[in-house]
């Protein structure tokens, strides 16, 4: 009986609750450093550059309601920023290999790693340990579209972009499958 009310208490809001990692502290040094930052590098469109952790490129372009991503050429796309130490980001992986998999051919999820200085080889451990079927970034890009979304303070989080690259809806903490599923099913139809 003990361990059900420990489960209850302090087990279950931990996995629908968000990860902070004190980043409303650090938001104007990280956009001082973005700012300060020619690796990242953005053109005169706005647009900047992602790298996943094979070494690919994802272009990200600014539009008037959001962002278009190079890699999901006419595809609606689920950005989640996270964090391989935050359990809640750790909880929604298997939800978003579903949805992956359901929409294989109508979306494109693309994780952000928040961790800075994780090597690519160690973020490939934990994709295989994870089972992710999904395009993850670990890039000095992944601070500037975080800053671009307005700084990302707790994870996970998750937005979510028209096939025009426009706003659709945002998800702060774990969230069931069914709402970002029901979700998809409305942007896919507009």
């Amino acid at each position: 009986m003990k361990k059900i009310i420990y489960v209850c208490l302090f087990v279950i809001p931990i996995i629908f609750t968000a990860c902070s990692n004190n980043a409303d502290k650090n938001i104007s040094k990280t956009k001082q450093k973005i700012e300060q930052n020619t690796v990242v590098g953005t053109e005169s469109d706005g647009s900047f550059i992602l790298k996943d952790v094979n070494d690919n490129n994802i272009k990200v372009t600014p539009t008037k309601k959001g962002f278009k991503f190079s890699n999901a050429q006419n595809k609606l796309v689920l950005v989640t920023f996270f964090a391989t130490w935050c359990p809640p980001c750790i909880v929604e992986i298997p939800h978003l290999n579903n949805l992956q998999e359901k929409y294989k051919n109508d979306i494109k999820i693309i994780g952000i790693l928040l961790e800075q200085n994780k090597s690519n080889d160690a973020i490939k451990k934990f994709i295989n340990d994870n089972a992710i079927n999904y395009t993850v970034t670990n890039s000095k890009g992944n601070q500037k579209l975080s800053m671009s979304v307005g700084g990302v303070s707790s994870i996970p989080y998750m937005i979510m972009y028209d096939k025009k690259g426009n706003y659709v809806t945002n998800y702060l903490g774990a969230v069931p499958e069914e709402m970002i599923d029901s979700d998809i099913e409305s942007a896919l139809k507009k």
